[in-house]
């Protein structure tokens, strides 16, 4: 897993809990890199599962619930360091269909050696799309998270469903609420 989310993740975590928060959760968990980490390193993702179970038990808030507040954080700050990503596109839609075949080649492209999930766009009717997420890693309440976020960047309001895609993928089904 790609440094960059570590250290968002710390920022996250210093932001609603502060620094001791931080310093708590590091010391907590047995992390090979001794949680000290850089944008552009890759770090092993059961790190991020250490440091999420100890923020969990503190904060006394669901895994789930915490990735899905991070990723919605996480897309406020991609879209400050990645503008492009999200001025290239017109529509929210047209956005989330880019993931795969723009936004995760381009993100290749800085790191080679990224393990990305992946996002299939498999139907888009009216105000609603559905899309495979499929990751070895399972964190679907980050990717819940990271719509979720990008919605809010590109002012709309969403409902998303989620459902078992059979497969070891997950089938989220976003549906735009009109005003």
């Amino acid at each position: 897993m790609k440094g960059i989310i570590f250290t968002e993740f710390l920022t996250f975590v210093a932001n609603f809990w502060g620094e001791d928060m931080v310093d708590d959760i590091i010391d907590a968990s047995a992390l090979p890199s001794g949680g000290a980490y850089t944008s552009v390193g890759t770090y092993d993702h059961r790190e991020m599962v250490s440091l999420l179970k100890a923020l969990s038990t503190r904060s006394q808030c669901s895994a789930d619930d915490l990735m899905q507040r991070f990723g919605f954080h996480l897309a406020d700050r991609f879209a400050m360091l990645f503008p492009d990503f999200f001025h290239r596109s017109d529509s929210f839609f047209e956005f989330l269909a880019s993931i795969d075949d723009y936004i995760h080649v381009e993100v290749q492209k800085l790191y080679p050696d990224a393990e990305l999930p992946s996002f299939d766009v498999l139907q888009t009717e009216g105000p609603q799309m559905m899309m495979r997420y499929r990751s070895s890693r399972k964190m679907e309440a980050l990717a819940e998270g990271l719509i979720l976020g990008c919605a809010r960047q590109f002012r709309r309001a969403i409902l998303i469903e989620k459902s078992d895609g059979g497969d070891g993928s997950t089938l989220f089904t976003v549906t735009e609420i009109q005003a």
